[in-house]
């Protein structure tokens, strides 16, 4: 490990302001790309956003709205894969904004990121338990209470995260593959047969139609929202094989990969339920928009295997939000950002390299939050996981803003050399105004994205909860700066030496 500004690079031992390191060459191209995707978790943002998409939303241009931010994200990924080949850290959005925007910035936005991706697991957990509550009964008439699934989902994250990447690595190739297959199956089958009972038709991918239907802003604002913690592919530089190849490559093929996906499934669940019969099917009943196609292209049993792997699926995608979250503790803590926590969630595991405390940190978190749900008779659906989804989605797409610009000025100021009219300038401005404009999409949408919890006090205090954070990051920042500047220097600034990072 390495860090700036003169401060001596640190060995991987212990007490004596030691770095530990994540284990080093654990994951390869493909793992990163696995790990990133099922953040994205391809089956629940079908079966999920898209009926909520077309019936609330953009209507059949539900698909149009994905392709639109495919392009969106893509422009942003330029900028942000054009730093990662200078810049390996697990702090990700945490490192980056530090070395282009400075320390205080840089710390406000690892805050912010660590704050979305601990709150995004028991989000996931909600939806997992009310997946798989539903399919239980439905499938084997066991009504049982959601909370248990969800005492389940927090210790399957919790052990994948104490053996290290590789281990989650290899349950997510499972769960993320079955998923992906049976969507695709569906896809296929509808575009095999011509289309649906009215044919094949281009209207739900024109561009034109992403901004029509009864609230074109929320329908591209949950289009966004199905990539969020594509991202992520940057906090796993430290642990694979290759970083300054791999972490640009696996975050364009995340955005581009499941970019296409999203359009072609959701086009053919459209035109296979059919275009006249779309929006009042994910009105009346919103899984029908997938399961009716399914059913009558490939099988009855195909629906119900989509019941189970919609399970696996969130389960996936919180796994994937739990590695994240503990990634971004382990490198707050590393570096000392508060003394005490260098030698707790700054360490890894003697054996296996993972963040284990922090993972640990991160599953009581959890417990705490579902249990806060619980005990106020929330329901893990319409509460859990809305509320705490729209709160986590603020706070990183207000990061991926930032980082935006961050790229601007890192390679004015770092890198002259190296800037190019379009990745390191143009790329990264279009980036940077299109996440604000999410932002704000998110913003002016936000109690319709609610639904039932639209007068919850946590809806109407995430903005403010939001700017608490990075309130916070920004005083403590100024906090170091003047009263322990060895620390301050410290901040965003530890890299991998064999980058050759500066």
């Amino acid at each position: 490990m390495a860090v700036d500004e003169g401060v001596a690079p640190a060995a991987n031992t212990s007490e004596d302001g030691a770095v530990h390191r994540l284990k080093p060459n654990a994951i390869g191209l493909l793992g990163v790309v696995f790990m990133a995707v099922a953040t994205a978790a391809p089956i629940t943002a079908m079966t999920g956003n898209v009926p909520f998409m077309v019936s609330s939303g953009n209507g059949i241009g539900a698909p149009a709205s994905y392709l639109v931010a495919m392009v969106v994200l893509a422009i942003f990924s330029v900028g942000f894969t054009s730093m990662a080949k200078h810049i390996t850290s697990t702090g990700a959005f945490y490192g980056f904004i530090s070395y282009g925007l400075g320390r205080t910035v840089g710390l406000a936005s690892g805050l912010l990121a660590t704050f979305a991706y601990v709150v995004f697991e028991p989000a996931l957990i909600g939806i997992f338990s009310t997946f798989a509550t539903g399919t239980f009964k439905d499938q084997t008439g066991l009504d049982i209470p959601w909370w248990v699934f969800a005492l389940v989902m927090l210790a399957v994250n919790a052990t994948g995260t104490w053996f290290g990447v590789s281990v989650a690595e290899k349950l997510l190739v499972v769960l993320l593959g079955t998923e992906v297959t049976v969507l695709a199956a569906m896809a296929i089958s509808v575009a095999l047969h011509g289309g649906g009972p009215h044919g094949f038709t281009f209207g739900p991918v024109n561009p034109v139609n992403a901004f029509k239907g009864t609230s074109a802003g929320l329908g591209l604002f949950f289009a966004f929202w199905s990539w969020v913690g594509f991202e992520s592919t940057a906090m796993y530089g430290e642990e694979s094989r290759d970083p300054k190849k791999i972490i640009p490559k696996a975050t364009m093929i995340s955005v581009l990969g499941v970019g296409v996906f999203y359009v072609f499934v959701s086009w053919m669940a459209i035109i296979g339920t059919g275009t006249a019969d779309a929006v009042k099917v994910a009105t009346t009943n919103p899984l029908d928009l997938f399961f009716i196609p399914t059913e009558h292209y490939v099988g009855h049993w195909a629906v119900d295997l989509m019941q189970w792997l919609m399970i696996t699926g969130s389960l996936a995608c919180g796994m994937a939000f739990h590695n994240c979250a503990s990634r971004y503790m382990y490198a707050l803590g590393r570096e000392g950002v508060l003394p005490s926590l260098k030698n707790t969630i700054g360490r890894t595991h003697a054996k296996h390299g993972s963040p284990h405390i922090a993972g640990f940190v991160q599953t009581v978190i959890s417990a705490v939050l579902i249990v806060a749900f619980w005990a106020t008779s929330k329901d893990p659906a319409n509460a859990l996981y809305v509320l705490l989804a729209i709160l986590g989605t603020m706070a990183i797409l207000v990061v991926q803003a930032v980082c935006s610009f961050a790229v601007l000025a890192y390679f004015r100021t770092h890198h002259p050399e190296s800037r190019h009219w379009f990745k390191t300038f143009t790329a990264p401005l279009l980036g940077g105004v299109a996440m604000l404009a999410v932002v704000l999409l998110l913003v002016s949408n936000m109690s319709v994205a609610a639904g039932s919890e639209s007068d919850s006090l946590l809806l109407k205090a995430t903005p403010w909860l939001v700017a608490l954070v990075a309130a916070t990051g920004i005083g403590y920042a100024q906090y170091l700066k003047r009263r322990s500047p060895e620390r301050y220097a410290l901040l965003g600034r530890t890299v991998l030496e064999e980058t050759k990072e500066r």
